[in-house]
Formats: C-alpha cells, structure tokens, sequence
C-alpha cells in the first residue's frame, strides 16, 4: 500500500473516480431508528462514492443509499439502489461539514454506462 499524502489510504484504486454530482439519499440505522440524509454526491465510482454531509457519519458505519443518475436523451433519472459502508471521514472546515467516502458492498455496475470513458 502507497502512503496517501493526506493518510493511510492507498493511492491507486481499485476503479477510476469521476467527477460527477448526483442527488443521493442515504439510510442508515440509528438509536432504534432509521435515520435519512439527503445530499450530492462529489466523485463517484463504481465501487463507491465520496458526498459532502453536514451530519458527522462514523467510520464503520453501514448503509444503504439510492442515487438519481441523470441519462442523456433522457428526462427521467436512473434509480440505484445499493448498501455500503462508510470507509473514510473527514472534515471540510468549521461550519463545511464532512467529506464521507462509502465503499459499495457490490460493485454498481449498472453506472458504467453513465460515465464517462476514462482517459
């Protein structure tokens, strides 16, 4: 593993990131309750996505989520449904909120076809 400049994280991944914003809602268990959380997606994958949140969401945490990929030619999103867990946290700054990583349990293979090719 390749020490990561800001952690311990490897440096090479195991699928190409891409910059896309997608609506994405979370579920994830809380206290006897499901708790929802609503934001954009930063970067996305297809074995996991990065989401700014102002709710702190510990490592370890396991969820699932549903996000709204827009198609091109299209004018109804494409729903994925998935479940992950949260693999890294980070803050973004006083009053910025957290940078959430989430690691699919299953590779979103049905997103392939929405991004775009890699250089």
């Amino acid at each position: 593993m390749i020490p990561h400049p800001r952690g311990p994280y490897p440096k090479e991944r195991r699928y190409p990131r891409f910059k896309l914003q997608f609506p994405v809602s979370l579920s994830l268990a809380s206290q006897e309750a499901v708790r929802e959380l609503k934001a954009i997606t930063r970067n996305v994958s297809i074995g996991g996505l990065l989401r700014s949140t102002s709710d702190y969401i510990p490592p370890h945490t396991q969820l699932s989520f549903t996000m709204e990929v827009r198609r091109s030619g299209s004018s109804r999103p494409l729903r994925l449904v998935g479940e992950g867990d949260v693999v890294r946290v980070e803050p973004l700054g006083p009053g910025l909120g957290f940078a959430v990583a989430i690691e699919c349990k299953h590779p979103i293979a049905e997103i392939e076809d929405h991004l775009p090719a890699a250089s």
